[in-house]
């Protein structure tokens, strides 16, 4: 991919909007598809539209509890009183017709008897024996629901790549799906990559660190649909890191690594990339992130990502989401965003879209504002774990004072 700043972009990066437009256009779903029970659909990305087979409601049915009759048997404000000729009740349909002069006691969710067309709520009314005093009424509320005013027959309930809710499923259930039509969940293999890291718990060496990004992304493609094999640690060792990733290419849909993508000596994946396939974006105008991979190995897709957790974090949130929904099959969803004022001031650097860890707070005034965290960097990890969510900076922007429109991405759902 070629890609021309806009002016505002340094030289030699790429502006993202630019990176996912390319993105969108070069990857396509990969994965097989699977039938499902409903019960373990949430979360899966259905492959087929699913076509309503019936109207819902399947009948024309009572919203309250009351008295199905004829409209025309109520006149003016005065009480009426109707002959009752018997009940319904969902499950219990009335059988016969509402002619004039007559009425059906019904319950919430029974279908309309044929003849009635309005239902008084039963607080408006006073049954005794076989008659039934309605005292008033409020014109204009039939109180019963359409066949069909929810979903009708033969229209799209659901859209083919959905990523499925809770009440996606109770749809669909309602619809009388025993299972669905969706994508196999993709198969991501996981690497951190570096001489200096360690497993959690391992002794350490002056230098050495224990390895936290495979954890924090782990859980982030977990969230976002996917199957995540572990593969570990990658040393700085170029035949080692080829043969380990020329492997693993071979068992899943996409490879996930962190650390290697900058420019030093020791950023072997990088090269690796260019051998064993295509790289095409590695530095884009994001920060923190710059340094990201897209490209293949071996003919499997490759995202590539910086090596600081918080950097790493924002690069998957803000790009890698697009690649995992693109080969999922998965509509893709933009996370919800809130424009509120600023909490804070800050100078940027223009032509990068910028990331800051922060927190929403109330202002005097009782309204939502955002606060930058004091600690803002690409390895902040104690900052990343007490912030909320993300203060997004555009790109075209140099200086935020407080009071000024931000956006505030909340981390609540993008994380889990």
């Amino acid at each position: 991919m070629a890609f021309a700043p806009d002016g505002c972009v340094p030289a030699g990066l790429t502006p993202l909007d630019e990176a996912l437009v390319a993105i969108r256009s070069q990857l396509s779903s990969i994965v097989k598809q699977e039938t499902v029970p409903l019960r373990h659909a949430r979360g899966r990305i259905l492959a087929r539209d699913l076509i309503a087979g019936v109207n819902l409601p399947h009948s024309d049915n009572s919203a309250v509890d009351g008295f199905a009759m004829r409209s025309a048997d109520l006149t003016g404000d005065a009480a009426v009183t109707l002959r009752l000729i018997g009940q319904a009740a969902a499950g219990h349909p009335f059988g016969g017709v509402v002619g004039a002069g007559e009425a059906v006691h019904i319950l919430t969710g029974a279908p309309l008897p044929e003849g009635a067309d309005v239902i008084v709520m039963q607080e408006r009314c006073t049954a005794n024996g076989s008659t039934v005093e309605i005292h008033s009424y409020v014109k204009g509320k039939p109180n019963w629901r359409q066949r069909g005013e929810d979903i009708s027959l033969n229209t799209t309930a659901l859209a083919a790549g959905r990523r499925l809710r809770p009440a996606d499923l109770a749809l669909a259930a309602a619809l009388g799906s025993k299972q669905l039509h969706v994508f196999k969940r993709l198969r991501v293999g996981l690497f951190s990559t570096g001489d200096e890291l360690r497993e959690p718990g391992e002794p350490l060496r002056t230098g050495q660190i224990w390895d936290a990004n495979r954890h924090l992304l782990r859980c982030l493609l977990e969230q976002m649909g996917c199957e995540v094999e572990d593969f570990g640690i990658l040393y700085d060792d170029p035949s080692q890191l080829e043969g380990r990733l020329s492997a693993a290419a071979q068992e899943v849909d996409l490879l996930v690594t962190s650390g290697g993508m900058s420019v030093g000596s020791e950023d072997h994946i990088r090269a690796i990339i260019g051998r064993r396939g295509t790289l095409d974006i590695w530095r884009i105008a994001l920060r923190p992130g710059k340094p990201v991979g897209i490209g293949d190995v071996d003919a499997c897709p490759i995202l590539a990502l910086p090596g600081n957790p918080i950097a790493a974090a924002i690069a998957l949130t803000a790009i890698g989401r697009i690649v995992v929904d693109a080969l999922s099959g998965a509509a893709e969803e933009p996370p919800v965003s809130f424009v509120m004022p600023a909490g804070f001031s800050y100078d940027k650097r223009k032509g990068f879209r910028q990331y800051l860890l922060g927190d929403l707070t109330r202002a005097p005034n009782g309204a939502s504002i955002g606060l930058a965290q004091a600690k803002q960097g690409s390895a902040m990890l104690s900052t990343m774990a007490a912030s909320s969510g993300f203060i997004v900076l555009a790109k075209e922007c140099e200086r935020v004072e407080a009071g000024d429109l931000v956006s505030f991405l909340p981390l609540n759902g993008l994380w889990g």
